[in-house]
Formats: structure tokens, C-alpha cells, sequence
């Protein structure tokens, strides 16, 4: 061992410790490195240095996994004999860091894998004897058997069927050979620690709990073993493992009857002693939950058991015997349901979840078991309130927590409405109305929870297309009456967040309540635009009712909307500034959330009963702010020299345009820009925008915000945009950089796909300084630890042959066409490396789609001049190189579909007659034999999807 080396394990330098690493990944691969680690822990050559035994210890590890079960029966004697004498070793004055004993499990269990039955018949025998030796050998031991067990039985871990037998022949050795001897030193270690190391038993009670899935439960569940567990629960100190250890023996697969006979045992004596009665009010949180889980797994074994036997037949009276078991055990899923400890509660919820699942069975139900429901729905509801410490404006941990929790207790209660609809109507009514009628006077927790349980019969009750109104006469009557109260009784003016948002949400929830009953709108128009909604002091409350509030406006009848209208745009007009680094003013509302008001004043305008020029007005007036400061922040932009303050302003000007773009979200199909006398207000705008591109400072921030502009016009303004994209394109392509460039192409081809022929003439001017840009940009150099800039070039090939494929299947081929026989010889000469050359699977597909659509357009003979040598000479090689090279996986479903694009290309490529080519010549040329060859050809005379699964057969063939 190098000495000198090992001074440097744990060294802050990381070249010293990349050179100690390196010298261990020596170790294991030489062959005597094993035996230096070994030595030098047998010896105790490094006591008192852990990293380096630890290392050792990897490297012998290392050993077992790749060479121990080929080595000399001379070199596994030698393993074996260390791993004893390191675990007699262990009672010495200095104790051992638990990650070294846990390492040194690892090997035992690696050796017991290869050795044991047949190598190391006596393994567990020797291992039982160390138990003399002192506590540390105790432990150690049991870390062992643990560390087998979790090898062996965990049935979370996927092994194949060699290391499924392995494992069974272990198990069932050790239980033939050497499980009454282990259980019995388990007992003995129960006893003896009891009092001495705690530790110890809380450990033993866990391997207890992990054997007792695979042995014989009598060894466990028995008179031997049962008191000690008993007398365990009343120690603070033991009884937390002891629940886990019980858990785990009532968990074990068995028969239905012998089970609930099982776990009215433990529960039998458990209540006896006065352990299932305890107070909840018990500072030990963590015990009450133990105990919670134990009394869970007894519901939900029970149930399992229950549902066995009702299916089973003739198991009637054993059926009846478990659900009296089971019933038994509803008070105390009640008790700790109820419990104040949230932790408490959770543990057992799936037990009151499944309860209720199985009286389904039992419907209809008695009046003991609607009581029992009644009770679940009466903690369910408790338990869903808020603490009054509850952090609303920056939650943490523990408000994450309990949201998750109280999405627990949303899916009983949903449960409850399934299982007794009238029920949870009428107690639902009963809280919501006792709490709203006195809200002035009620805690917020108790207003919030009853809105909420509103709020949650959508889910509880649900209709369809969410027409909760329609249908049963009682749960509309009842849901009307509710909704009635929440509008007319002020509820809305409580003054906590939780409310405020809870009300909105409600509305929301049940808009369609608001079109039977229109006058309650103004109330809630009301509440969106004041202190309630968008002015509330929560910035959390303001952002929500933003998004809401747009969400009320689309789903009124606007008819209603319009006494309101321009008094709406005026309260909103406060809360649409512009976010400016200069004007120093506290926003109440963040960019995102303003998008969303930008659009509902625009619905407000658009879909209102105004004439077009009164709807120009107004829009005018609501974008007119945003022009204005746009031209101001500009000006500003080209004279500021600070580049913290420059981006800034730049993220401003693409906010101004974004909210612009979100307006024109306002129009539809019925309701044009042009319809509403609204085209010069856009292209008034589009001028003032475009400026920006000819700044030159923070060019990629502004290009983006021109651009999602664009994207919006092309789509409202139809040909009046026209004009202006000679302009925009010119100046988004000029020094434009991978990003930009890969961000224009969508652009261009949404305006191919839009206009179409109306495009030609300007295409055919561009098309090619276009792709000579892209290519350009593809050239420069790029940092190769840049990752952003590396996909973005990996990203633009698919742009231009995405471009490529829009001309193509848009009826504007004339662009390309139309070119000089050079250039797109050029072009189509790219689009064949980008088939054969890029192993990207997504750019190769698009690339044989723009072959085949080349084919069906320009195939026929005489159809276009020199295309017929082209295909000839590079689209049928094409779409044979490329599935037969050795990057092309066809193990990769992206692939799969450019290999089916290729089969459609070659197919067009038969469909125009050249299948004597491809028989008497290419196929020649790649090796192919004439009757393959002939095989091939009579194969592209099937239909598409058969060739498709002959072609990709016919590569693999070919590959192998």
C-alpha cells in the first residue's frame, strides 16, 4: 500500500484526492489488490484513519462481485476467515463508525450469496456464536441478517430468475437448517439488552419484523415472544419499534381466517393492557403515529381479509367474524383520525379510506354505519381547518405538508359523497349555512373551511360538463340555496387571504350558477375589482384573482358585462402600468399576472354590444399607455450605458409587446380585428414595435419580444401584415446568432403556412439568403462546455429542414423550383446529408418526408429537368445509407419513424415507375442478391404499413 499516497484520502485538494481515488480503482482491477486491503485490515495497518479502511473495504467488495466465485477454494477460505476474525475483533475499546460495520454486512452478505448452503454450510451456526463475544458483536450481527434479508426476501428489488432461485434456495436452507436457532438468539438479545443497550433490541425487533415475511409465524406470534412485546409498548424507549416489529408480523401473507385470528390476538391483548386507549394528548408524536400505522395495517389486513372471504365460498361465518373484527377497530380510526397531530391523522387515513370503499358493498346503509359516516365527515371537515400559525404569504416545510395532508382528507370526503350523497349534502348545508349567516363573528379557519367544503362538491357530487345545476332536484336546490348565501351574506368581506381566495374560487367553480341567476354578477364584478380581489392586500390573493377574474369574463353572458364595461377598464386601467426601471413605482401585480388582465380587457372590449369605432376607441385608449411609454423606454434604451439597466429596459419593452400580443387574444374567428375596426391600432403599434430591432444593444431579449408579436399579427391581421414582413425579416436575420436564428424559423414558416401563393414572389427573394444565414451561423465557433449553444446547434438543422418540408407541403414548391439550377442543387444536396450524415432521428424523418413530397411533385419524367438524375443518384441511396448506418438504432421509436418515412419515400420512388432501377442496378451495388433483389421489389407492391415492417426487417437483416 502506498502510505505516502494515503496521507492525501480526504484532502480538500482535489488533485491529491483524484490521484487517491485513482490508486483504489487500481487496486480493484489488479490482481493481489483485494489481498493488500485485506491484510492491511487484518492487521489494523490503518486504525484510526475510517476513509482508508473504508477504501479497503470497497476494494474487497469489489472482489466478491467479480471474482470471488471463480477464485481458489485456497482464496475464499481466506475471505471467510478474515470476515470472522474482523467480527471477533469487534468488542475492543474503540468503537466502530456505523458506515464501516455497515460495509463490512455487505461483504458477509456477498459471501453468504456465493457460499451459503453449499461452500459455508455452518455460516449462520459461526455467526451465532459471535453473539458471546460482547454488544458490538451483537450488533454487528444483526446488521448482518438485516443486510441478507434485504438482499434475499425484499420483494422491491427486481432480480432475475438465476438470483430468484439463489435466493429461495437460501431461505428455504435456512429454514430447514438453522431459523429456530436464529429466532431463539433473537429472543435471548431481547432479553439480555432490555435494559442494558436499548439500541440493540429497537435493531433486533427490526430484523424480527423483516424474517417473520418468509418464516413460520408460529417461531414469533407465540407465548414466548408475545409478553415480551407487551411489556416492551409500555417502555418509551422500545415501544416505536415494537408497533413497526407487531405491523409487520399482522403484514405477513396468510391465510384469511388464521389472520384475523392473528390480529384479534395482538389486538386483543394490546387493548387489554390499555395500549389502544391511550391518550392523544401524549407529548410523543412520534409513538402516537407508530401506534396509528399499527392500528392502520390491522384495518387494512382486515379488509383485505373480509373481501377474501365474502368472495370465498361457504366462508360466510368467517366473513361476519372478520367484519366484527374489523368493526371493532373503526373507534380507534376514529379516535386517531380526530388526533390534533396532523402526522397522526395522515397515518391512518387509508384506513378510513378503505373502510368507506367497503361500505359501498353494503349499501344501503343502517343507521349505525350513516352515524359511523357522519363521524368521519365531522373530523374530515375539523381536520381540514387551518392552523391559526399558518403561513399564507410564504409557506415553508410545514405549510407543504399539511396541503398534502389536506389533499388526503379531500379524497375521503369525496369518497363520502360517492358512498352517501344525502348525507354529505345535508351536512355540508348544515355547516356552510350555520358559518356564513355569522361570519362577522366566526374564526377565519371555520369561514375558509366552509366555502371550501362548497367548493368541493364539484368533486364530491360530480356532473357532468360540470352542470351542477341541472339533474337531481335536492343536490340543486340545496347547491343554489348555498351559492345564493355565499353572494347575498358578505362572506366575501372577511378580511383573510384564505377566504378571499376561497370565495373567488367558489365562483369560479360554479359559474354557470351565474347564468340562472345574472344578478349576482355585479356583485362579483365588484369583488374582482376592489380590496377583496385585485387590490387585496395579499399579493398572493391579487395574483389569483388576476387569472380568475379572466376566467369569469369568458364565461358570462357578455350581454350582462356591458352597464360595466367602461367602468371595469377604468378600475382596471390602475393596475396595467408598465413595469419600468425607472418609474420606481411598487407593483401590485407581477407581468404574468397583468398579461392575463391585458387579455380580459380586451375580451371586455371585443365581445362587447359596442359599435367597431367605440371598440377602436377603447382599445386605443387601453393600448395607447403602453405605445407611448414603448417609444420613451426606446429612447432611453439607445442612451443608457449601464448594462444592468439596459437589460432591464429591454425586459420591459418585451413585457410592452407581450401585453400587447395577449390583447389580440380577445378577437376570434366571429369577432375579427378587422370586423371590429381594430387593424389600424395593430399595425399603428407593429410600426413603433419594430423599431426595436434596430437597436443595437440587447438584441436577443427585444428580437424575442418583436418576434412573439409578430406570431400574433400573422394570425389577427391577415394580409394587412404584409407590408411589414419584408422589414421584419430583414432586420430579425441580420447578425442574427444560433438561438435567434433557430427562434425566426418558426416565424417564417407560420407565414408560409398563412399565406401561402400571396408569399411567393417575396420567398423566392429571400428563400436563399435565408438558408445561406442559417448555414452561416451553423459555420461559427462554438465553446463545446457551452450545453445551451451545443443543443441550440444541434436544434437549428431541424428549423431549416422543418422551413424546407412548410414550402413543400403548402403549395409554394415554386420557391424552391424557381431557384437557379445551382442553388438548389445546393439546398437539395443538404437535405440529403441531413437524411444520411446527422444522427438526429427527428431531423432525418423530416428530411425523408421532404424526399418523398419532392417525389410525388417532381418524379414523373420530363415533370422537372435533372430531378430524375438527382433521385437516381442520391434520394434512393439515401434512404439505404442512412438505415444501415451504425448510429441509425432501430432499438429508438423516434428512429423507427424516420426508417417508416424512408420505406413512403422509397415507395414513391416505385409508385413512379423506377422499380427497374432499383432491381437490375442500385440494389446490385449494395450487395444485394438478385433474389432478394427480386424479393424487395415484389414487396414495394404491398400496401404501406406491410412494406414498412419488410423494410425495417430487410435492414436488420442486412445490418446483422
Amino acid at each position: 500500500m502506498d502510505d505516502r499516497l494515503l496521507l492525501g484520502i480526504g484532502s480538500a485538494d482535489s488533485q491529491t484526492q483524484h490521484r487517491v481515488t485513482q490508486y483504489f480503482e487500481e487496486l480493484k482491477q489488479s490482481a493481489g489488490g483485494w489481498q493488500l486491503c485485506l491484510n492491511a485490515l487484518a492487521t489494523n495497518s490503518y486504525a484510526g484513519n475510517d476513509h482508508v479502511r473504508f477504501f479497503c473495504f470497497q476494494v474487497i467488495e469489489h472482489y466478491l462481485k467479480t471474482g470471488y466465485a471463480n477464485a481458489s477454494s485456497i482464496e475464499q477460505q481466506c475471505i471467510r476467515e478474515f470476515l470472522k476474525s474482523w467480527i471477533q475483533g469487534l468488542n475492543g475499546a474503540v468503537e466502530e463508525k456505523s458506515f464501516i460495520l455497515n460495509k463490512a454486512a455487505q461483504l458477509f452478505v456477498f459471501v453468504c450469496l456465493s457460499d451459503y448452503p453449499c461452500r459455508w454450510p455452518t455460516l449462520f451456526h459461526e455467526l451465532n456464536d459471535t453473539l458471546r463475544l460482547g454488544s458490538s458483536s451483537v450488533d454487528m450481527y444483526l446488521r448482518i441478517l438485516q443486510a441478507i434479508d434485504d438482499e434475499v426476501a425484499d420483494r422491491e428489488i427486481n432480480h432475475g430468475t438465476p438470483e430468484l432461485q439463489r435466493n429461495t434456495l437460501i431461505k428455504d436452507t435456512m429454514r430447514q437448517e438453522c431459523i429456530t436457532t436464529l429466532v431463539d438468539a433473537w429472543y435471548q438479545i431481547l432479553l439480555n439488552y432490555e435494559t442494558l443497550k436499548p439500541a440493540l433490541v429497537c435493531a433486533c425487533l427490526k430484523v424480527v419484523g423483516a424474517y417473520v415475511s418468509w418464516i413460520d409465524i408460529g417461531l414469533v406470534a407465540n407465548d414466548r415472544f408475545v409478553p415480551v412485546f407487551l411489556r416492551f409498548m409500555t417502555q418509551p424507549l422500545l415501544r416505536e419499534s415494537t408497533c413497526d416489529c407487531i405491523h409487520e408480523i399482522i403484514s405477513k401473507g396468510m391465510d384469511p381466517i388464521a389472520k384475523t385470528k392473528l390480529i384479534e390476538s395482538f389486538a386483543s391483548v394490546l387493548n387489554s393492557a390499555g395500549i389502544l386507549s391511550v391518550e392523544l394528548q401524549e407529548d410523543d408524536g412520534d409513538y402516537l403515529a407508530k401506534l396509528a400505522r399499527l392500528i392502520n395495517g390491522m384495518g387494512l389486513q382486515l379488509t383485505v381479509c373480509w373481501q377474501k372471504l365474502v368472495k370465498s365460498h361457504g366462508a360466510k361465518g368467517a366473513a361476519q367474524v372478520t367484519f366484527e373484527a374489523l368493526e371493532s377497530k373503526v373507534p380507534f380510526m376514529l379516535k386517531f383520525l380526530g388526533s390534533e397531530d396532523d402526522d397522526v391523522s395522515g397515518t391512518i387515513s387509508p384506513f378510513a379510506h378503505d373502510y368507506i370503499t367497503l361500505l359501498k358493498q353494503l349499501l344501503p346503509l343502517d343507521d349505525k354505519h350513516r352515524a359511523i359516516v357522519q363521524e368521519i365527515l365531522y373530523v374530515i371537515i375539523r381536520k381540514m381547518k387551518y392552523d391559526s400559525s399558518f403561513n399564507f404569504d410564504s409557506g415553508g416545510e410545514e405549510e407543504a405538508m399539511f396541503q398534502e395532508y389536506r389533499k388526503e382528507l379531500r379524497v375521503i370526503y369525496n369518497n363520502l359523497g360517492a358512498l352517501d350523497s344525502e348525507l354529505l349534502l345535508r351536512v355540508v348545508s348544515e355547516v356552510f349555512t350555520q358559518t356564513v349567516t355569522r361570519w362577522q363573528v366566526a374564526e377565519f379557519q371555520d369561514v375558509e373551511v366552509a366555502i371550501t367544503l362548497l367548493y368541493q362538491l364539484a368533486e364530491a357530487l360530480p356532473a357532468s360538463n360540470s352542470q351542477h345545476f341541472t339533474g337531481d332536484l335536492v343536490k340543486v336546490s340545496i347547491l343554489q340555496e348555498m351559492m345564493k348565501l355565499l353572494m347575498t351574506s358578505g362572506v366575501s368581506c372577511y378580511q383573510h387571504p384564505s377566504v378571499s381566495l376561497q370565495f373567488f374560487e367558489t365562483v369560479i367553480r360554479y359559474e354557470k350558477f351565474f347564468s340562472l341567476h345574472p344578478q349576482f354578477i355585479p356583485d362579483v364584478l365588484m369583488a374582482f375589482n376592489d380590496s377583496r380581489g385585485l387590490w387585496n392586500p395579499s399579493a398572493h390573493v391579487r395574483s389569483r384573482a388576476s387569472y380568475l377574474f379572466s376566467r369569469f369574463v369568458k364565461s358570462v353572458n357578455k350581454v350582462h358585462l356591458q352597464p360595466y364595461l367602461e367602468s371595469m377598464l377604468g378600475s382596471l386601467q390602475g393596475l396595467l402600468v408598465l413595469h419600468t426601471p425607472y418609474n420606481g413605482i411598487k407593483q401590485q401585480l407581477s407581468p404574468e399576472d397583468q398579461q392575463f388582465l391585458y387579455e380580459t380587457a380586451s375580451i371586455l372590449i371585443v365581445q362587447s354590444q359596442f359599435p367597431p369605432q367605440k371598440k377602436q376607441e377603447l382599445m386605443r385608449k387601453l393600448l395607447m399607455p403602453i405605445v407611448t411609454k414603448f417609444d420613451e423606454l426606446l429612447q432611453l434604451l439607445m442612451t443608457e450605458a449601464d448594462e444592468g439597466r439596459q437589460m432591464a429596459c429591454a425586459i420591459s419593452l418585451t413585457q410592452a409587446m407581450g401585453y400587447a400580443s395577449r390583447t389580440s387574444k380577445g378577437f376570434s374567428s366571429q369577432q375579427t380585428v378587422k370586423l371590429n375596426d381594430c387593424t389600424e391600432v395593430y399595425t399603428d403599434m407593429l410600426k413603433v414595435f419594430l423599431g426595436a430591432l434596430g437597436v443595437p444593444v440587447q438584441r436577443p431579449i427585444l428580437h424575442q419580444g418583436v418576434r412573439q408579436f409578430l406570431h400574433r399579427m400573422v394570425v389577427c391581421l391577415d394580409a394587412s401584415i404584409l407590408p411589414f414582413i419584408p422589414i421584419a425579416m430583414e432586420n430579425l436575420l441580420k447578425y442574427a446568432d444560433m438561438r435567434q436564428m433557430h427562434d425566426f424559423i418558426p416565424f417564417i414558416n407560420q407565414v408560409v403556412q398563412k399565406f401561402k401563393a400571396d408569399i411567393v414572389p417575396f420567398l423566392q427573394q429571400v428563400f436563399m439568403p435565408i438558408v445561406s444565414t442559417i448555414f452561416q451561423v451553423l459555420e461559427l465557433s462554438v465553446d463545446e462546455r457551452d450545453q445551451v449553444t451545443q443543443n441550440d446547434r444541434k436544434m437549428l438543422p431541424r428549423g431549416y429542414f422543418s422551413f424546407i418540408n412548410a414550402l413543400l407541403t403548402n403549395d409554394v414548391a415554386q420557391v424552391l423550383s424557381n431557384q437557379s439550377s445551382q442553388n438548389l442543387h445546393q439546398v437539395l444536396m443538404t437535405v440529403i446529408r441531413g437524411a444520411v450524415d446527422i444522427p438526429d432521428p427527428v431531423g432525418q424523418k423530416t428530411c425523408f418526408s421532404i424526399l418523398r413530397k419532392m417525389v410525388e411533385l417532381w418524379g414523373d419524367k420530363n415533370q422537372f429537368n435533372g430531378f430524375e438524375d438527382f433521385m437516381y443518384k442520391n434520394i434512393v441511396p439515401a434512404c439505404f445509407l442512412a438505415p444501415l448506418k451504425p448510429t441509425f438504432d432501430l432499438s429508438d421509436g423516434q428512429t423507427v419513424i424516420a426508417l417508416n418515412e424512408s420505406a413512403a419515400c422509397i415507395k414513391g420512388i416505385h409508385e413512379k415507375q423506377f422499380i427497374q432501377y432499383l432491381q437490375t442496378t442500385y440494389l446490385m451495388t449494395i450487395n444485394i442478391s438478385p433474389p432478394v433483389a427480386r424479393e424487395f421489389c415484389q414487396a414495394l407492391h404491398s400496401n404501406n404499413k406491410i412494406f414498412q415492417n419488410y423494410f425495417k426487417a430487410f435492414i436488420l437483416q442486412a445490418k446483422s
